[in-house]
């Protein structure tokens, strides 16, 4: 498609375009519960106790004959649900563009994983296997509907209004996903009140963010709109896959005249391998190496979704004085500090576990919100949800490196320390990558307006 599709309709009101963010919010609101219910607290430490159950005299499964420490078995899991999405996401992306149909698409998705996050409630005794596969069904799923979501962002926000609607879509998330931990913690820790085992909390738990995924997904599929054209009008949906991969073969044969945007692409790959590992691997590291308990673990998420709100919001009030590849620069060096602290973390130690979720709280959402709104200025015009579909290859798509390389360091060392610090060098490398990217430059390129600050 070209220069001819809709971005932002200037014939839509104020009220019209805040009626759609509005909706487009409740999307991270819906989905974010996942992120921190499932991936970032309760899966990792019960989906590997639950494979130390299954595990031979040394340690190991054998998914499909093949040896695997069982504390590695979710690192890899995520790694394959990452390779999985891969495989879909350009194709949706595409279908999504040449079709202008995002919203059907998205409630596939997202119903498909809100589905397999609520049969989580199934897992106990030795299935690892079935948590493996429905972790892999569930973040894949995540994975494909945020590339449809994310191609929504230029479509309801002016330029000058992205840093802004982007991270106040990230506060919503984080948000949510706060509420819904406190309830957590709560049935957790006091589970026995409520005649339930600790095992069965937990499943309730995971359970319960599936249930409230497809729930409030309800309401953006309401308010947001499809915006078609005279190319989309006449795409037949029972041709969409087939065209799909043409289209996506044509899109990564355009994007080579986009070098610029690739090579932020580039540098948002590598620091954002960092930040989707250290976010999925946490509170494994917090159980297995640190020796904390799993109340602990979820007071500590709660706080990084506290300060995660304050901390996107915050972000993208600097990023209008010093501009986004800026604050997304500073963001970086906190992190490969807050990492190098986690290294050295007493075992046993609550307190210092709280002030280096302290620290990932307030430099994470700004980091994920303002990466969003910098891609969404160097995107050509007509080719959102494609374009947004190679970044969500990028952002969760392409972070398969991270759980990969942190499973085969504790594989090799047996060490979760050696496994943490190993993730320093994706934020190290993505510095020095974002900062070559002339990105006025880029956004110019991109054939779209440059915004006084960026």
């Amino acid at each position: 498609m070209g220069a001819e599709a809709v971005r932002t309709d200037p014939d839509d009101g104020a009220g019209q375009r805040r009626r759609e963010q509005h909706g487009w919010y409740l999307y991270d609101w819906a989905c974010s519960v996942y992120s921190t219910t499932v991936l970032t607290v309760f899966l990792g430490p019960y989906l590997t106790e639950i494979a130390k159950a299954a595990a031979d005299a040394d340690g190991y499964v054998h998914p499909l004959g093949v040896p695997v420490r069982a504390g590695s078995f979710f690192a890899y899991s995520v790694s394959l649900s990452v390779i999985v999405a891969i495989l879909v996401m350009p194709i949706a992306g595409a279908v999504a563009d040449r079709t202008g149909r995002r919203k059907p698409l998205l409630a596939a998705a997202a119903y498909t994983g809100a589905s397999a996050t609520t049969g989580m409630f199934l897992l106990g005794g030795d299935r690892y296997l079935l948590g493996g596969l429905l972790l892999v069904v569930a973040n894949a799923s995540l994975a494909v509907s945020m590339v449809l979501y994310n191609s929504f962002l230029p479509l309801i926000a002016r330029p000058e209004e992205r840093d802004a609607v982007s991270s106040r879509g990230w506060a919503f998330g984080y948000t949510s996903g706060a509420l819904v931990l406190v309830a957590n913690l709560v049935l957790f820790l006091r589970h026995d009140d409520f005649g339930v085992s600790e095992s069965t909390a937990v499943r309730i738990c995971l359970a319960s963010a599936g249930v409230w995924w497809g729930a409030f997904t309800v309401i953006p599929l309401r308010r947001l709109r499809d915006r078609r054209t005279e190319k989309t009008a006449g795409a037949r949906g029972a041709g969409g896959a087939a065209a799909g991969w043409r289209q996506l073969a044509a899109t990564f044969r355009e994007m080579r005249r986009q070098p610029l945007t690739l090579a932020f692409l580039l540098a948002y790959l590598v620091y954002n391998d960092g930040v989707q590992t250290v976010i999925s691997q946490a509170s494994l590291y917090g159980s297995e190496e640190l020796g904390l308990d799993q109340s602990t673990l979820i007071v500590a998420v709660l706080l990084v979704q506290l300060l995660a709100i304050a901390g996107a919001l915050g972000m993208g009030r600097l990023a209008r004085t010093y501009g986004a590849q800026r604050t997304i620069l500073a963001s970086l060096v906190a992190w490969t500090l807050i990492l190098g602290a986690g290294y050295f973390l007493p075992a046993g130690a609550p307190v210092f576990f709280f002030l280096l979720a302290a620290g990932i709280g307030l430099v994470l959402g700004g980091t994920q919100a303002l990466s969003r709104s910098l891609f969404s200025h160097l995107v050509p015009p007509g080719k959102e949800a494609e374009y947004f579909s190679a970044y969500e290859m990028s952002d969760r798509g392409m972070s398969w490196l991270g759980p990969l390389l942190f499973g085969l360091t504790y594989q090799v060392t047996g060490s979760y320390r050696d496994a943490i610090l190993s993730l320093v060098a994706f934020f190290v490398l993505g510095f020095f990558l974002l900062a070559r990217v002339p990105v006025r430059r880029a956004v110019r390129d991109a054939g779209n307006p440059v915004p006084e600050r960026i």
